[in-house]
This record gives C-alpha cells, structure tokens and sequence, in this order.
C-alpha cells in the first residue's frame, strides 16, 4: 500500500474572493478506485491539475508514483492514431496497447486512420486504452464518458471496474456506482473521503442532511425563543427604571436594584441568542442544499404536438436508421437512444425544421413554441450580465436560477470563457427553463452536469412534467423521466 499524502493544501486563483481549497490534509491510497464528485466550479479538475504540480501552491503533496492526466492535451487531430498516440506517450509498448483496446472493444485498424475521422466514442476508448498501457502509475481520470453511448459507456464501465489506481470524475451516477470503492466529494466548505460505492455516499449525504435540517430546526425554534424572552426582560427592566419616578428613597434603591439585575440578565440572553446565530450560521454552511427549479411551461389545444410516421434521415439511397413513428403528446418524456451516428441529433434538428435530408411524415402542431439545448453550443464571449443582455433574458429569473444550479453572484462577472464546462452548459439550460415553451427539446442535455444539478432536473422534470423529446445517455435519468424511449437501430 502507498499513499498519496496531502498536508495543509491551500490554493486559490489570482483575483478570487477566497480559496479553492484552505488547509486541506488528505491521504489516498494508490490502490483505490476513487470516484470523484461535486458542483460544476467547486474545484474537481483544478484538484487534479494540483496533483500534476500544473499549478503552484501552498502545503505539500508528496507522490509515491507518478501520475498520468486524462484527457490528454492534443493540439492536431489531423495525424495517424498511432503516430498521435507515440507523441503523447512515447514510451508505451504496442502488444499491451493492443490488449487494452481488445478489452475496450476498439480494432486495431483504428490506429492506421486520422484520428480526427474516429467518432468521439473510438477517440476516447484508444486514449484510455494508452492510460492504461503503461504500468506503476498513478491515473487521474476526468470525465471520460461525455462522448460515449450508452454501450460505450457500458464497456468502458467494465473495464475501469477491472483496473484499480485512479481517481475518476464522473457525473453519471450508473457509471460510477458500478466502478469505484470510494468517493471523494468537494462540498460548500469541505472535502470529504467515504468508503463505498456512490449510493453509499448518497445514503450517507441524505442521512447526514437529514440529521442537520434537524438540528437547524431546533436551532429555531431556540433562537424564537431566546429572542422573546430577551425582549420582554428589556421591555420589564423599562417599565421598572420608569416606575422608580414618585417612589420613596428606600422603593427606588430597591427597583433599581432589581432593574439593574433583570438587564443583566437581559444582556445574558442575548450574548446566548447570539452565540446560538454563530451556531446555527456553522451548522447550515456545510449542507448542500438541493433546491426547486421552477419551468415555464405553457399549454397548447393540439392533443399531438409532434407526429412522425415511417420517418428517417437518409443521405441518398442510404438510411441511418430503420424507420421509425412516434406520437409526442402534452406531458411526454420522449428519448432518443443509439450509438455514436445513429441520427439522434439529425432527428432533432428535423424537428426544429433545420436543413437536414429526411423521408417519411414529420408533422408539428402549428404555433407551438420550442425551448432548445443543444448538445454542442457555440463559444460565448463577455460574461453572465453580458450574455442577459444578449439574450434577452428575464435577470432576476435567471440569475435565481443559476444560483440554484451552484453559481455564485461573484460568478456573474466572471468572463464566460473561464468557466468549465459544466458551468457553460448549465448558462444554456438555465435559459431554456426559463423561457416559456410547449415543447422543450434537449440534445444530451447532462453532459458536464454534475451529480447535485442532474438530481435537481430530473425532480422538476418529475414535478412540472413538461412535454419533451431528449436524447440522453445517463441511465438513471432516463429510468426516472422518459415516459417513452426509442432506440435507433441501422
């Protein structure tokens, strides 16, 4: 057993308001299976990017293996697979890249192709079959499944439970239950290390939140009462002090007296109302709250909003799929499901009436109204207040919704190109609950969306129940909201 020892970490980014992380102590055994989780922003990555001595720092970290990052930094795409591979990892010897691609399912013809021709799914499988390729190191692993199916996600779910020595950040809650035997999770003020699977965590998290709303409740009450009763002894001791007017020399020492001694008494409960508030204010800051977001969702007199009979993208003679019908009424939760270029995004644009080549019926109610998340969204410059303006967004709606979603108010003036991933794809979400639409439609809408956002989702989805057509690759999301599934098959 080695460990990776962690002492006194503080890091924060020139011109934050306050660190990432302060005084963290930290040991992590190399032969974990580590899951890691949390907010989009709270600091995953920059953890990792710490471990790789990419950033400076205060504290130390000391490193009983060497350490592989994933994804890998590549600047062309325009190369032979296998020459790319050598120039990311010269060293790697072919026969055990070929048995980590054999396990992965990927042909070893993919590594005489550009790899700029592979689908996102193969990209990922050969670069985590060279991760693994080599042997005594320690791999940190970042959000692999964004561009993986449902089989592909499946397969290299397989594979990662067969390997150990790594952490991984993962926001599909299937995928990481089934691999890992820990989790490490960066909550409001603390970092916390858990033996067990992430439904572990989950029962944990949800007792322990349980337990403190508890507490605070009771605090509550304790603080209405302490506050009453310090308000009626300074309201006695002023009725008393005024009472000493017209008594006798011996009365008004008496009353004094007592006065003095109820404002001291006074002042005790209040420095005990106030110690309580300190409590209290330590007590909350470490729950991570799951707050409602509220939808917009608007009504229509069409009892079929989306019709589609013997339909199918095809490009020539050739068809992507077999074809298919579907029936989207008001309150459906209809999902897409297929591998990498199965047409699941071909059929979305079809029904926003984008240029793409189709056969068969396709009808949409007339006058509905389409809120759209795309699955890749174009780069956007300025910051949140920026993007309102732009957008023509409702402020005070939105800026509550993305607090809800984990955003700060010190974020609104952050420029929109320093936020991960998550935290852009939640900016696109955010607008699109917020707009008043019959129809929403969401092409992979929880890619980069962390644990804590896809529960808030799939609850307003549950509670709302607005009429929708997504396609999406988490299997727990899609278990608890899709009243309909059709897989694409070619």
């Amino acid at each position: 057993m080695a460990l990776i020892d962690i002492r006194s970490l503080t890091f924060e980014y020139p011109g934050s308001l306050e660190p990432i992380f302060h005084d963290l102590d930290l040991q992590l055994d190399t032969d974990w299976k580590l899951g890691f989780i949390g907010r989009n922003g709270y600091g995953k990555t920059t953890f990792l990017k710490l471990l790789m001595d990419e950033y400076s720092y205060q504290g130390t970290i000391t490193k009983p293996l060497p350490m592989t990052y994933f994804p890998f930094s590549i600047s062309n795409y325009n190369v032979m697979t296998l020459d790319l591979l050598e120039t990311l990892q010269a060293d790697f010897e072919l026969w055990r890249l070929q048995r980590e691609m054999n396990l992965l399912e990927v042909g070893e013809e993919t590594l005489y192709r550009s790899f700029s021709t592979l689908s996102g799914g193969e990209q990922t499988k050969i670069l985590l079959a060279l991760l693994f390729a080599e042997e005594e190191r320690f791999l940190l692993i970042d959000e692999p499944t964004n561009h993986l199916d449902t089989h592909g996600r499946e397969v290299v779910a397989k594979y990662l439970e067969s390997k150990k020595g790594f952490i991984l950040v993962s926001h599909d809650r299937e995928f990481i239950n089934s691999i890992v035997d820990h989790i490490l999770t960066i909550e409001k003020s603390k970092v916390v290390l858990q033996r067990g699977t992430y439904d572990t965590w989950e029962q944990n998290k949800n007792l322990e939140d349980q337990y403190e709303l508890e507490q605070n409740q009771k605090l509550r009450k304790e603080l209405r009462r302490l506050k009453q009763s310090a308000r009626e002894k300074a309201v006695w001791s002023d009725k008393v002090e005024a009472a000493k007017t017209g008594s006798g020399p011996v009365d008004r020492g008496y009353i004094g007296h007592m006065s003095a001694k109820m404002a001291k008494r006074s002042k005790a409960i209040n420095k005990r109302y106030k110690e309580t508030v300190d409590e209290k204010e330590k007590l909350l800051k470490n729950i991570e709250t799951i707050d409602k977001l509220q939808m917009n969702v608007l009504n229509h007199h069409a009892k079929q909003y989306v019709n589609a009979e013997d339909f199918t993208i095809a490009y020539g003679s050739g068809h992507v799929f077999e074809p298919i019908q579907f029936v989207v009424e008001k309150g459906d939760c209809l999902v897409f499901k297929g591998g990498n270029g199965s047409g699941k995004t071909s059929i979305i644009k079809a029904i926003l009436g984008k240029d793409v080549p189709w056969q068969g019926r396709l009808a949409i109610a007339k006058g509905i109204t389409i809120s759209y998340v795309p699955q890749k969204f174009h780069s956007v410059n300025g910051n949140i207040n920026d993007f309102v303006d732009e957008e023509q967004l409702d402020k005070t709606k939105f800026f509550t919704m993305l607090i809800k979603l984990g955003f700060t108010r010190n974020q609104f003036e952050i420029p929109i190109e320093n936020f991960s991933m998550g935290q852009k794809k939640k900016i696109f979400l955010a607008k699109s609950i917020c707009e008043e639409a019959h129809l929403f439609v969401w092409d992979e809408p929880l890619n980069y969306i962390d644990v804590i956002s896809r529960i808030q989702i799939e609850n307003m989805i549950l509670e709302y129940s607005p009429t929708m057509i997504l396609v999406e690759h988490d299997r727990r999301f899609i278990d608890k909201v899709a009243t309909d599934i059709i897989e694409l098959s070619k």
